[in-house]
Parts: C-alpha cells; sequence; structure tokens
C-alpha cells in the first residue's frame, strides 16, 4: 500500500544529494489540507529548482494520550501520492534534546543539504521548542536557504484554524465525514493484516474481516460504520465494527472487524486497509445470537443507503 517514495529512518544515512533538498518540516499527523498546501508547495518547488523534495516527521512523539492519526506507513502512503520524493523519519527521543541551533546546522544544513525550507507559522523545533519560525527565517538569511512560512488556513463557515487537533475531535465524534473534508479526501483508516478470530460471523452467514487496531493509533469511537476496503488494486464497500466486540468474546483488544458486501474470498493473513466513511451506530452488547444476527441485517441495509445517497454505490 505503499508508493515510489524512499523512507529514511537515519539521518546518517541519508543519501548525499549534490542538488540539495526542499524540505517540509513538521509533524504532519493527519496531514490535512493545511499539511498539504505545505507539502504540495515543498514539491514543487522541488520540481522547479531540480531539487530533491523532503518531508520530515517524527517517531515516539505524541502531542496528545489518544494515539496517532497517521502511522509512518500511511504517512509514507499519502505523502507518495503528493509526489514526495523522500520521508526522513526522526526518532523524537534520539533529537528531543538537541539544541535548536544544532538541529538547523547539524541535520538541516549538513545532513539535508537543504535549499528551500517551509513550515507552519506555529512550527517549532529544538530542546524546549525553543527554535520557532523567526529563527527559521535568520538561519535562512545567513546560509542563503529560501524559507517559506505559512499562516494558518481556516476551513468551514465559522473559518476555524484547521489542526490535527481538530481531526482527533472528528474521530473521537465519529464524525467521519468531516475528517474526510479536513483532509481533502483523505478517509480515516486502519490497516493490518486479517486474522483468524472464532468465526461466529461465518456462523451467522456474514463471514467477516477482523484486524487488530494498532497499538500506536487513536481509537476511533467504538460502533458500526459504513467502510470501504482496499484490498491490493480493489476497492469493496462493507460495514466495520469497531470495538471490543462484547456480544462475542469480550476481549480486551480494539479490533475492526468488516463484514464485505458481495464477497466470500478466504483472505486470512492479507493485509487490507479499512477506511472508516460514516457512522452508523454505537457498540452495544446483545443477549442473543439472533438479536445479534437481525441488527447486522439492518447495520448492512443502512450501510447501502448510506452510499447510494452519495452516489458511491448504484444499488441496494
Amino acid at each position: 500500500m505503499t508508493g515510489d517514495i524512499t523512507t529514511i529512518f537515519y539521518p546518517d544515512t541519508l543519501p548525499y544529494s549534490h542538488k540539495g533538498r526542499a524540505v517540509a518540516l513538521g509533524f504532519f499527523d493527519g496531514i490535512h489540507l493545511g499539511h498539504k498546501q505545505i507539502i504540495r508547495k515543498t514539491v514543487k518547488e522541488a520540481c522547479l529548482q531540480d531539487l530533491t523534495s523532503t518531508v520530515i516527521t517524527f517517531t515516539n512523539f505524541r502531542k496528545g494520550e489518544n494515539g496517532l492519526l497517521t502511522t509512518v506507513e500511511e504517512k509514507r502512503e499519502i505523502l507518495s501520492g503528493l509526489g514526495v520524493d523522500e520521508l526522513l523519519v526522526l526518532d523524537f527521543d534520539e533529537v528531543k534534546n538537541m539544541s535548536a541551533e544544532d538541529f538547523l546546522n547539524e541535520i538541516i544544513k549538513v545532513k539535508l543539504s537543504a535549499r528551500s525550507l517551509f513550515a507552519g507559522s506555529d512550527y517549532r523545533f529544538g530542546k524546549n521548542a525553543s527554535g520557532d519560525a523567526a529563527m527559521l527565517q535568520r538561519f535562512g538569511d545567513e546560509t542563503s536557504t529560501e524559507v517559506t512560512i505559512f499562516e494558518p488556513v481556516g476551513f468551514g463557515e465559522q473559518n476555524r484554524r484547521l489542526s490535527s487537533t481538530w481531526l482527533r475531535e472528528a474521530v473521537n465524534d465519529a464524525d467521519m465525514e468531516l475528517y474526510s473534508s479536513l483532509t481533502g479526501g483523505t478517509n480515516f483508516s486502519y490497516q493490518g493484516k486479517v486474522l483468524h478470530g472464532k468465526e461466529l460471523g461465518r456462523r451467522m452467514g456474514t463471514p467477516t474481516a477482523n484486524i487488530e487496531v494498532p497499538e500506536e493509533k487513536i481509537k476511533a469511537r467504538f460502533g458500526v460504520y459504513v467502510s470501504r476496503i482496499i484490498l491490493g488494486s480493489r476497492k469493496l464497500y462493507g460495514v466495520t465494527n469497531v470495538g471490543l466486540r462484547p456480544s462475542v468474546d469480550d476481549g480486551g483488544t480494539v479490533n475492526a472487524e468488516t463484514f464485505i458486501f458481495d464477497f466470500d474470498d478466504d483472505i486470512y493473513g492479507a493485509r487490507i486497509k479499512v477506511e472508516l466513511l460514516g457512522f452508523i451506530r454505537p457498540e452495544v452488547r446483545f443477549d442473543s445470537i439472533e438479536a445479534l444476527s437481525r441488527q447486522i441485517a439492518s447495520d448492512k441495509e443502512s450501510a447501502k443507503t448510506w452510499l447510494v445517497k452519495r452516489g458511491i454505490i448504484n444499488r441496494i
């Protein structure tokens, strides 16, 4: 599910670039429309100046306790679609005590050979977040590095500032249509290998594909969602339950369990991406298999109606 983008986890292994790099600076969790503005400008400048376009992000860095909106693999997939050449993934634990001056000189100037830098006006770097946009501008003046600073981007009738915090609110509220709007069409998703389960769904006539929600990812509001499933080059649709499956096993592992419409292939062990498109209902416990079966049938019809209304499929 990844494209032709080079991912580098250690700055010491960065290939030398004689032509230099155009670098987008940030954490880029969720990659909303504001992030995409910065990244597209970076790619455009790289093309115009014959530079390598590079995006920096981090591991072991969280701005909140709810987990990541996008893993490194998911960022790589999105950035590849935006035409980025390289993704440099820095371990925050290894750079958090580096001074802002050392970060600029050792990583940006020496390791990256940066010719152009792009960042939001709220970008901070270096120990205790001591580096800011003004410092970037001074660095640019001193080293003849072009620096472009982007002001916040507003969205919606209230012109609210785009942010990863807003994306997290959308996930917590199960407002997946808002999430997609804020990201310019990138749906919130989970990825993983299809696991063997108790196969209760198959015995009920509704076989499901079950993946574990990655530990580092934010947990969407528990409940049932309309979903799109990416299996290799195939795009399928279905119904996904995100949660602990209380009617099945009361387990402690958060799962995304998906019934795929018009599909009955054996895909155990296959890697799939499950995109959450819209919320149907909260997760609840059913006292009998019969009650659960009736609700699943209702959820399937609700999901198909949702997809038809939005022109995604043309039949129920």
